[in-house]
């Protein structure tokens, strides 16, 4: 089973003006990911707009960046992965969605908890169970402040147990229960990896024993990013501070008004593709506008 580490772009979606999906800039995204150094690329997730694209323009994303990646390797003999995000409400549309991913050629499955239904946590066991038997790496997402329910360290300890569990992406915002993750479930189970959701606290679980982390900032500084997982990585964590404390202003620029709207609006910035957002997603208020612009000199990039 493929281990999981090192840092993953959760990719923005660009649009075009008229609000159709920008493929040739999608296609020119995926290849800055690859020529600056990411180890990972994760289509179809919250910063790629998932819940407003519809499954046809999913197909042909996926249809892009899996042949785009599967030829870089080829031709560099690197081994960058493809996450797949496969998460639904809906346990059905869940499989569906993992199986999809499977059949595509995706590394892994990235299953988000259940939002709005809010299950008991043996729902949300029994949500994992049926997404582990269709037999891809599955990757459990768990951000409370999107689903309103966490996974806590006790019900994680169960969904480790199961078959082609892998890893969890973390962002429940406390670095206290990713360090409980590491020590309860980790310690089981060794390979499984804990990535930071959070671009902010990357480097703290990565001195915890964090392995990565699935980033929205990279988009934009796929390289920085990079550099600063693998200086973690490497034990170089005076380096990594550096680039951490750097990067801090645009840590915080990147989320103080909404993902991915702000995101979106530096690429723009910066002349990369991203376009609008759509709605109910709206462009950053103009003082969250001057507020990324600031970090962006602020911060060199």
């Amino acid at each position: 089973m493929s281990i999981l580490k090192g840092a993953y772009t959760a990719m923005i979606t660009p649009m075009l003006p008229d609000g159709s999906v920008d493929y040739e800039g999608f296609r020119k995204n995926v290849q800055f990911q690859l020529e600056q150094g990411i180890d990972g690329l994760l289509p179809l997730g919250t910063s790629g707009e998932t819940p407003t694209l519809t499954e046809d323009e999913e197909e042909k994303l996926l249809n892009i960046v899996l042949p785009t990646v599967h030829d870089f390797n080829k031709k560099t003999g690197k081994d960058v992965k493809v996450m797949i995000g496969a998460g639904s409400n809906c346990t059905r549309d869940a499989v569906r969605y993992v199986q999809r991913a499977k059949d595509m050629g995706g590394d892994f499955a990235l299953v988000v908890t259940p939002y709005y239904n809010k299950p008991s946590d043996e729902g949300i066991y029994r949500h994992f169970e049926a997404v582990s038997k269709v037999g891809i790496p599955i990757v459990v997402y768990n951000i409370q402040g999107r689903t309103g329910k966490n996974i806590s360290t006790s019900l994680l300890e169960r969904i480790a147990d199961l078959p082609n569990i892998v890893g969890v992406k973390e962002a429940s915002g406390s670095i206290s229960q990713m360090m409980e993750v590491i020590e309860k479930v980790v310690s089981k189970h060794p390979d499984f990896c804990v990535m930071s959701g959070d671009d902010g606290l990357t480097l703290p679980l990565m001195a915890a024993g964090g392995k990565g982390v699935i980033s929205v900032v990279t988009n934009m500084i796929p390289g920085l990013m990079a550099e600063l997982v693998h200086d973690c990585m490497g034990g170089k964590f005076d380096e990594a501070r550096k680039i951490h404390y750097r990067l801090q202003p645009f840590f915080r620029a990147a989320f103080v008004d909404g993902n991915p709207s702000c995101i979106k609006y530096a690429m723009n910035v910066k002349g990369l593709p991203a376009g609008a957002v759509r709605l109910p997603l709206v462009e950053p208020k103009s003082e969250a506008k001057v507020i990324i612009e600031d970090a962006i000199k602020k911060c060199g990039l």
